[in-house]
């Protein structure tokens, strides 16, 4: 069986990925979080995996670190990975690698801390830009190819790698389209999303560096946290 090393489900929006993917496609796996601590997690992660960084994958013998390369590990070995019609197949590798490799802005800006409603203070150019491609993707592909899902009628890659986005739209009160709002509404509800969501408020870890960077940025207007800070 798979072993999946996944860091705090509030705040880790890369272990989200592979881990909610593997959920809804029913693929076994054995999860195990290893918390971030203050400073750096870099020694720790890296007795599990060899870029210090979380997920990583572990299949018998062979270890698979980075979402993306983990997708496609998946995609080898069972269906559904990634839709099975070329066209639907290609746009979805497409979205897929522009949401890992860009939208800087708003990982800066808007990291992920599911439990949090945030109020931002501004919205930079740069942040609406990011807003504005992602609002157009999700309407795209649902227009595209029928939705309600982002390449038809089935959950996909393409899907689990704009997760953590729809957590940031929850959280910050992102402004969508009314495409791109239902879309996000649809994908939070997910039984898998609503797994996650409810195991990151049951947490009790809070971690200083990503509770600052939400500070920065805005006014938290609600936590619906277990582990609220004093």
């Amino acid at each position: 069986m798979y072993t999946l090393y996944i860091a705090n489900k509030n705040y880790s929006s890369w272990s989200l990925r592979p881990w909610l993917l593997m959920r809804a496609l029913m693929i076994p796996f054995e999860e195990r979080l290893v918390p971030l601590k203050e400073g750096s997690c870099w020694d720790s992660y890296r007795t599990f995996s060899p870029n210090g960084r979380v997920p990583c994958l572990h299949d018998g013998g062979t270890v698979v670190w980075d979402s993306l390369a983990i997708v496609e590990y998946l995609a080898e070995r069972h269906a559904g990975v990634w839709p099975a019609n070329a066209d639907n197949r290609a746009w979805s590798r497409c979205v897929a690698s522009e949401m890992h490799s860009g939208f800087g802005a708003l990982r800066n800006r808007c990291s992920m801390n599911c439990g949090l409603r945030v109020q931002l203070t501004e919205i930079p150019d740069a942040l609406r830009a990011d807003i504005a491609r992602i609002d157009e993707i999700w309407s795209e592909g649902v227009n595209r190819f029928g939705g309600p899902w982002l390449a038809g009628p089935e959950f996909s890659a393409a899907d689990a790698f704009f997760a953590p986005v729809a957590f940031r739209v929850q959280t910050f009160g992102l402004p969508l389209g009314a495409t791109g709002r239902a879309y996000a509404d649809f994908l939070l509800n997910h039984e898998a999303m609503v797994e996650w969501y409810q195991a990151g408020l049951a947490e009790p870890w809070l971690e200083t560096s990503h509770e600052d960077e939400v500070r920065e940025v805005g006014t938290i207007l609600a936590d619906h946290r277990q582990a609220v800070p004093e």
